[in-house]
């Protein structure tokens, strides 16, 4: 797998992924309709330790960090390869319920990304 794309959602829920390699580094990004740069974040494995390390940098005014540095220290912890995720979700006058649709459909995302790169890349 070289580059992955998936959507999930219907309507203003609806999001996005695409994912590619950047090296043998991945690169994920995560938006919707209304996409931008809300925040960028940064994970590896640390084989000594076995687990994940991450890192966000947010753009003022978004609230894309906690997707972005969920999602970026999941996939590493999983797949064990550094990757950088770019989040960017946006939608007017969102409501909770949107709010809680979307973070369950980009788990979901992520899990059948993960799926892929792993099947891809075992061991």
């Amino acid at each position: 797998m070289r580059r992955y794309r998936a959507s999930r959602g219907q309507g203003r829920t609806r999001v996005s992924l695409w994912a590619d390699y950047m090296g043998s580094d991945l690169v994920v990004c995560i938006y919707n309709e209304g996409a931008h740069l809300g925040a960028v974040a940064v994970a590896e494995y640390d084989f000594k330790e076995e687990r994940a390390c991450s890192s966000v940098i947010t753009r003022l005014g978004h609230r894309d960090d906690e997707v972005a540095k969920k999602q970026a220290h999941i996939i590493a912890r999983q797949t064990k390869q550094p990757v950088c995720v770019i989040a960017g979700i946006h939608l007017d006058d969102i409501t909770q319920e949107e709010i809680v649709k979307i973070l369950a459909e980009v788990d979901k995302m992520v899990s059948g990304f993960i799926r892929r790169v792993m099947l891809n890349n075992p061991g």
